[in-house]
Formats: C-alpha cells, structure tokens, sequence
C-alpha cells in the first residue's frame, strides 16, 4: 500500500512544527513565525486553521496567488508526461518557454535564454558572460542585492552579508545607486581599468524599495556603451509583471522611451526568477543580441536543473495568465490603490510609500516596522519588515482592490498594536 503526501508529512500543531523545524533545519533563517498549511488564490491557512492575507507571496513569487488552476494542471500534466531529462537533451516546453520568454523581453533578433534553478544562479550566469568580455571589473550598486551565493555575493552591497565569506571573488566596486556622475566618474577612472559590466537593479527590492530615478538607466545606457561595458538589469524580484510591466526597465521613466525609438538602448542582459515559474523555483539570463549571447560557449556554463520541463511548463502557464487576465495593468491599478490609500490615512507614522505596480514599501517615520510586520500578521495580514523603517508589499498579481482595501482599513490598528509594542518615547510622537 502506497502512502499519500499526507501520510508522509503528518500531523501536528503550529508549536509542534516550530520546535521540530529548529531540531531539523539549518538554522540559515530567523524562527518561522507562522507554519502554513494550505493556500488559495491571495489567501493561506496556517496549521489552527487561521486564514491571512498573503500580501508577501512568497517575496514576490507566487505571482499568480496559491493553488491556480492553470498552473497546478500545466505542472501535473507535465510532470505525468516528462519531468526532468537534463541538457544533454531538448524539450518542447523548454524551447516554447526561451521563445516567450525573448519576446517579453523584446529581445532582438539572435539573443538568447540561459535556464537555471533561482535569481542568484541567474546572477552567476551574467557574471561569467560579463567575465567573457576578457574584462574582469565590475561595477554593481550601494544597496544593491544579487543573492548570496559567492559570485553573486560579490555584487551584493550589504557588508553583513558579505563579510563572513570574505575573501569574495575580486573585481566588483560599488557606486552610489542612482547618482549618473558617480557611475560617469568609476567608469572613466584609468586606474580601475576597462569595466566589462555594470549591474543594477531597476528597484532595488532587499534594500527597501527603492526605485531607481527618472532617468538613471538611460544614464546607464549611454555610459556602459560610450565605455564599452555590458549594462546587465537584476529584474529578478522587479521582472514577471510585478512592476506593472513586464520588466521594470521596460517602464517609460527607465528605458521603455529609449527603447521604443532606438533597439540599442535596451540593456545587454537581464536576469529573472521569483515570479517566472509563479511558485516553482526558475530562473533565467536573458542575452540581448548575437554578441552578447554567443559569449558563453559550450562547456563554459551549465546547471542540471536548468530548463526543467516542469519548472518550464510552470514559467510558460505564469506568462500565459499574466497576459491573458490583464495582471499587468492590475498590478498597477491595485499598486495604485494600495499606494493612494495608505497616503490618504494620514497616519503620523508613515512618511511614504515608494515602489512600482505591486512592488512597494510603506515607509514608516521610526524603525518599529518588525513591531508593524508582527502586529499585521496577528490581524491576518503577511508582510515583511525588509528595512527597519520599511514595511514591504509584494501580494500576487491577482489582488484585487477590495483584498487592498483590507489592508488598508486594518493599518491604522496595526501601526496603533505595533507602536504599543515598540514602547519606545521616539515613537510616542506617531501615536
């Protein structure tokens, strides 16, 4: 007799779970403050049955909610016709996918797709292309993250991340995000040498939320080509729609003007994941053009999960359902609505809300916002303190406004719970 899924995992409560989940797994991530169960459309059940508002999904991941349809067909037919056969073979569906995926990207004529299993690996695969150039200095951004594996650590900017791992491989510098004449003055420096890259995050989402300004890529653009360096775009946690476009470059204030009238101003790679396979881990480098995709030959990369049929029919089905149901334009009128309203509270304890479509931060005027993460997830509400002065909201892409309104009508409780529980005189004031 076979036994189910359930048999296997089995039964317990939330406190069991937790305490069984310090004993089994590494200690890599902060205690789980919640044990999950099931999850449907926007919504998730922990293990007393208790529902809450997923506005976090999965950090920007499950972009078409829990438990679509679509995408639970597309990976069960998948995976009962053909799961899992390595490069040294092809697929339909790995092909149909390397195909949708350029055209999204409004790839020109001779770019191709690099498949892997995570934004990191994504990460990894620029570099080695921008190593190719026969450069070996990179520039990435103060503020920037790029993962935690240890090339992509070498572009990540937090020094707490980085610095047990040190030595990182050599040749990355950091500049000041969003500031032109700093990117001018590194790229132009004599002493550092020929860049082979730059790499820059349209929004940088670990960092807080923060976009880059007007204008900013197109300084990019236009200093990586003068230098003779790739501009290569982390959309990984920005890309699949969660920006209102299908990549946040493609946004008239970053690239998208440039790009309409002249091709060349597109960027030279583009990294994504997270959202691509709606909650299957998939990631993708995307080269721009013959030159920059014939960079890495045969034998010079690879990964064996890369181009999964399974994890390509679930990226192929999430770019379908994106288009078909409207969820570009949802993610900005829902962003829209989520943006107007928590400024339309008042509350003395927000100083803003910043971000693109459904990728934002509300700014808090104190660092409390782990006592704000914690009080919404006792109203019923996921999100994460990724700052301490920043709540960050990434819902799936089918949050309607009312589901919004939810949040908003609960946040003036929640900031209330979470400054009573912060206790400190600095935030007496926003009470």
């Amino acid at each position: 007799m076979t036994a189910t899924l359930p048999d296997l995992v089995g039964t317990a409560t939330s406190e069991e779970w937790r305490a069984r989940h310090a004993r089994a797994l590494m200690g890599t991530y902060a205690p789980p403050a919640r044990v999950l169960v099931r999850g449907e459309g926007v919504h998730v059940w922990d293990a007393e049955g208790r529902r809450y508002l997923d506005l976090l999904a999965g950090i920007a991941t499950t972009v078409l909610g829990h438990a679509h349809p679509a995408l639970t067909a597309a990976v069960a037919e998948q995976m009962s016709t053909l799961g899992h056969v390595s490069n040294v073979v092809a697929t339909p569906v790995q092909v149909a996918l390397a195909e949708r995926l350029l055209g999204v990207a409004r790839a020109p004529e001779g770019s191709a797709v690099f498949f892997c299993g995570s934004g990191a690996e994504a990460n990894e695969a620029a570099l080695k292309i921008a190593r190719r150039t026969g450069r070996t200095r990179v520039l990435a951004a103060t503020g920037g993250f790029h993962g935690r594996t240890l090339g992509a650590l070498s572009l990540t900017h937090n020094p707490d991340y980085r610095r047990p791992f040190e030595p990182l491989p050599p040749g990355v510098e950091h500049v000041p995000f969003g500031d032109g004449a700093a990117l001018a003055a590194a790229l132009a420096d004599p002493a550092g040498g020929p860049v082979a890259a730059v790499v820059l995050e349209p929004v940088q989402g670990e960092a807080g939320v923060h976009p880059a300004p007007p204008g900013y890529l197109a300084e990019a653009r236009r200093l990586t080509r003068e230098h003779g360096a790739l501009l290569v775009l982390d959309e990984v946690q920005s890309g699949t729609g969660r920006s209102g476009a299908w990549f946040a470059h493609q946004l008239p204030h970053h690239l998208g003007e440039a790009m309409a009238v002249d091709p060349a101003a597109a960027p030279d790679v583009v990294t994504v994941a997270k959202g691509l396979g709606g909650g299957i881990p998939v990631g993708a480098a995307v080269a721009f053009g013959p030159d920059v995709a014939g960079l890495l030959t045969p034998g010079q990369h690879g990964t064996t999960f890369g181009g999964n049929p399974v994890s390509a029919a679930a990226a192929l089905t999430t770019l379908h359902v994106i288009e078909r149901d409207g969820l570009l334009d949802n993610a900005r009128r829902v962003g829209a609505v989520l943006r107007e309203g928590v400024l339309a509270l008042g509350h003395p304890a927000v100083a803003g809300v910043r971000g693109e479509g459904l990728l934002l931060a509300v700014v808090l005027r104190h660092p409390v916002a782990r006592d704000v993460a914690a009080a919404a997830l006792d109203a019923g509400f996921l999100v994460n303190a990724v700052a301490p002065d920043a709540i960050r909201l990434a819902p799936p892409l089918v949050l309607t406004e009312a589901e919004a309104r939810e949040l908003l009508a609960a946040l003036p409780a929640v900031l209330a719970a979470a400054l009573d529980a912060a206790g400190d005189a600095t935030t007496r004031v926003a009470r």
